[in-house]
């Protein structure tokens, strides 16, 4: 009969990292050199890059020959706010609470990362003709940041993977694919007069609501048209408007606004084409009319973030395997949500996600990770280990699958 509850090390090294308070605002550096000092002791080879502040660092650790190639198993170390959440436990300390472990990251995704600490100490005593390497990143909640300056660190280093299982909470089902993601601001400038001649003036703000109407436009065809034999369970593009501010007065024509918007696109969807949508509605229909009143008008936009998508089409060895080893939960459908596997996909490292735990509880108050899940994770890991053999045979060399 199989364990149904993680080990003990786990569990304390969980409790370890849901107390490092790593909002992505905050530094993770104390959380950083607590496992690199854990990794070391075991016989680990680390190297840090850091952001443009040195407040924040991925660690890069390897065992085993230092040659190119091997498994990667990453995650990232920074969790979102918890301001203003109802939260019934002390969100940075772990409690278990029945079957369920409580805390920010538990699930999203430090339950992943103290599986993998506490599975690793038995590396030192096998031997390996291909490395082992980990990955802790910065920043992923806030445009998967931190992720390509350990790539480009990476690349310079010569050091390249073979594959990467990106830990992000799947219920430990393997997931090959996931949407892009883009998110812009758009700024408009109109132009003021006394709220008694309307005539006079150019509204920034119903401007701004003809742009956004249009996205919901846009939002509805895309609904409108699913793919059938889609494998994602949102089974095409969405957009969506998140952020508004404007207006100074309710006696001033509004001569400013400004609002924030993003798409999550299948990987086949081309995102350039999705932004020349609303781009075009307003620089070539709606800027004209306004500068039929005033040259000074201005509509603007900045890409704030930009995450490519993770597409099956590159993972299907890595993905093979995963799913044969213990505690995989077989195929999952493709996902919606962020990850940085479509930026190591995109770097030439074949990647799939899987990793304990639900999306569904991640990024809310009184997040939580099932204690059989992290048991089901701790099977995953021992069964790699135990067939990293035959890893090497499928995988090693090939960069596309």
């Amino acid at each position: 009969m199989q364990n149904s509850l993680p080990r003990s090390s786990t569990l304390d090294i969980l409790n370890r990292l849901i107390a490092f308070p790593t909002v992505s605002r905050d530094s993770n550096l104390d959380l950083i050199d607590w496992v690199q000092n854990h990794l070391t002791t075991l016989g680990f080879r680390t190297r840090l890059s850091y952001d443009s502040t040195r407040s924040k660092a991925n660690l890069f650790a390897s065992i085993g020959p230092d040659v190119r190639g091997g498994i990667l198993l990453s995650g990232h170390t920074d969790v979102v706010p918890v301001d203003g959440q109802d939260w019934h436990t002390n969100p940075f300390q772990a409690e278990v609470i029945g079957d369920k472990l409580f805390g920010r990251g538990a699930c999203d995704m430090k339950g992943f990362l103290a599986v993998v600490l506490s599975s690793v100490e038995v590396l030192g005593r096998m031997t390996l003709t291909q490395p082992i390497h980990l990955a802790f990143t910065y920043d992923e909640e806030v445009g998967c940041k931190g992720v390509r300056t350990l790539l480009a660190d990476l690349e310079a280093a010569g050091t390249l993977p073979s594959a990467c299982i990106v830990g992000e909470p799947t219920d430990m089902q393997i997931v090959r694919a996931h949407k892009g993601s883009r998110n812009y601001r758009c700024c408009v400038r109109g132009k003021e007069a006394h709220a008694s001649r309307t005539q006079d003036g150019i509204n920034a703000i119903q401007n701004a609501a003809r742009i956004i109407g249009h996205i919901d436009d846009m939002a509805d065809a895309f609904a409108s048209n699913p793919e059938i034999d889609s494998a994602f369970e949102t089974p095409f593009d969405t957009i969506q408007t998140s952020l508004i501010t404007g207006g100074m007065a309710r006696n001033i024509v509004p001569r400013d606004c400004e609002f924030t918007f993003g798409y999550r696109y299948l990987p086949h969807s081309d995102p350039d084409q999705i932004f020349a949508s609303v781009r075009d509605y307003g620089v070539n229909e709606l800027l004209p009319r306004m500068r039929a009143k005033s040259e000074s008008a201005r509509i603007d936009f900045e890409k704030l973030s930009d995450n490519p998508a993770l597409s099956p089409e590159h993972n299907a060895r890595i993905a093979q395997f995963a799913s044969s080893l213990e505690g995989a939960q077989g195929m999952g459908p493709g996902v919606g949500y962020m990850t940085e596997g479509g930026i190591y996909q995109n770097s030439g490292i074949p990647t799939v996600i899987c990793g304990p735990g639900s999306i569904v509880q991640a990024h809310r108050p009184n997040e939580y990770v099932p204690l059989t899940q992290l048991a089901e994770c701790e099977r995953f890991m021992a069964s790699l280990w135990s067939n990293y053999g035959q890893f090497q045979k499928q995988i090693t060399g090939v960069q596309l699958g």
